[in-house]
């Protein structure tokens, strides 16, 4: 399958839900069969999980509506406030696990199945990485925050099953029962810094952070390779918005030059432009020779 025949984002945030289900379901059926705090912590994870991939399809839902009269942008925001609600239940899922791990470190036990318990969690282990793939190279194609979010969410999941499964085998190995709660306390930590990540990425696209070098770099390119007659450009500055950029800058031409040619000069820069960045908004303010400045920026 090529990418352009791949299923739209929406759809791959819907299929996140059942997936993250079906996850949340084999994690407790291993909690259930060995009663470790640590498979518990990794359980009450998928459990945001679930909640996450419903508030991700419906950011994604969102912000595929075109614009309209209240909203001339478009919804594209939408992912991000979805994305900071995520950063921030990963957050809550690593309190609660920090929570169930201390209450645990007086009295550390496993049941009878402790085996069987961790061939499924990593049988769920497993299912979360191929989907996390998908989501993420989707995610990253179609320049979508919530995607991404809940990509490096289920990668947060899958970090701590593996360190929960070494680390419970150590323990059955050696009889030190008591790292079960502590290796839940340690995952635990890792996930509040991914959590913390995440909720700082979707904050600055909220705040309407500069594009980055490699961007602004990629609109100067589209202008100067399109710039005909026009004396200079200045004053460019632009935002990202999902994946849609929304950049401006000052064109200065000939003040002989007449308003229909400028426009020409305006028509062909922005078609350049539109076809590096589909989708987005570029303004252009035109200018006469008297606004030349000693540099273009």
């Amino acid at each position: 399958m090529t990418q352009d025949s791949w299923p739209t984002p929406q759809t791959f945030a819907a299929w996140t839900i059942p997936v993250s289900v079906a996850v949340l379901t084999l994690k407790l059926l291993a909690w259930w069969l060995t009663g470790s705090v640590a498979l518990l912590s990794d359980a009450l994870e998928s459990i945001v999980n679930v909640a996450a991939a419903s508030l991700a399809y419906f950011a994604v839902w969102i912000s595929s509506k075109p614009p309209d009269k209240k909203h001339p942008f478009g919804h594209k925001k939408a992912e991000y406030l979805s994305a900071v609600v995520e950063g921030v239940l990963i957050v809550l899922a690593a309190v609660l696990i920090i929570r169930e791990a201390i209450s645990a470190l007086p009295n550390p036990h496993l049941d009878d199945s402790p085996f069987l318990g961790l061939a499924i969690n990593m049988l769920a282990t497993c299912l979360n990485g191929a989907w996390a793939f998908v989501l993420l190279r989707v995610g990253r194609r179609e320049k979508s925050p919530a995607l991404q979010a809940s990509a490096r969410h289920i990668f947060t999941d899958i970090l701590t099953s593996v360190g929960v499964v070494a680390g419970l085998l150590f323990a059955m190995a050696s009889g030190w029962l008591i790292l079960d709660p502590i290796i839940a306390i340690l995952v635990a930590l890792n996930i509040l810094w991914e959590g913390w990540k995440v909720i700082r990425h979707s904050v600055d696209g909220l705040m309407d952070v500069s594009l980055s070098d490699a961007e602004l770099q990629a609109v100067r390119n589209g202008i100067e390779a399109n710039l005909g007659p026009a004396l200079q450009y200045h004053d460019l500055r632009g935002r990202r918005s999902a994946n849609m950029i929304f950049a401006e800058f000052h064109l200065v031409v000939d003040g002989k030059m007449s308003v229909a040619a400028a426009h020409d000069i305006c028509d062909d820069i922005e078609a350049a432009l539109l076809n590096e960045f589909p989708g987005s908004v570029f303004v252009i303010h035109l200018e006469p020779d008297s606004e030349l400045k000693s540099a273009s920026t």
